[in-house]
């Protein structure tokens, strides 16, 4: 959790370069336990000048969260923060509007890349950098999972422009919000992110 903490608030999941500062902690974790294990490994057999010792079954028990850290750093590694034009833009337009970054949404089938997403109350408007997002599969996957934690009648729109996106910032905040209800969808979406 320390090292976690040298990546200041950046590293709390649905704010601005999440997945940037997540990749950075989970490639360091991932070669700081793999090292551990190393060292271990290392010492062992310096010790006692061969490698069936007892130093190296903790080398080899310490490879398993270091195998676990691998996995999550290559998850990471596969997406891209919300870009800084975007990012920008889209901060100017969303002042008192509940709003996550960087969102990975994962199904069997698909992984939902989703920069931004602004809530309110029972409308869920989000953008996405990918040309070809497939909104359709998106708006069933996170349906279905709204649906299960209780919260009915919600709209989702996903935008591949910005402008676009922009203004239907501005119309939002136009909205009457149900300080509860985005509080709840809120938090039903960050449960379910990557």
């Amino acid at each position: 959790m320390q090292l976690k903490r040298l990546f200041s608030t950046d590293s709390v999941k649905g704010t601005r370069n999440y997945l940037r500062t997540q990749k950075k902690y989970e490639v360091i974790r991932t070669i700081l336990y793999f090292a551990i294990s190393i060292s271990l490994f290392v010492a062992g057999y310096l010790q006692t000048g061969r490698r069936a010792n007892l130093l190296s079954i903790v080398a080899i028990l310490g490879c398993l969260p270091a195998s676990k850290s691998a996995v999550g750093a290559v998850m990471f590694l596969r997406f891209q923060s919300c870009g800084e034009h975007a990012a920008s833009e889209i901060e100017a337009c969303c002042q008192g509007i509940s709003c996550l970054y960087d969102m990975v949404f994962t199904s069997y089938k698909k992984n939902f890349v989703v920069s931004h997403l602004a809530v309110c109350g029972n409308t869920i408007c989000g953008f996405t950098e990918k040309e070809n997002f497939p909104e359709n599969e998106f708006y069933k996957h996170i349906s279905e999972i709204l649906k299960l934690d209780g919260h009915k009648n919600v709209t989702i729109k996903i935008f591949t422009n910005l402008s676009r996106y922009t203004e239907r910032l501005e119309q939002m905040k136009s909205l009457a919000p149900e300080e509860s209800t985005t509080r709840a969808v809120l938090a039903t979406l960050k449960s379910v992110a990557l």
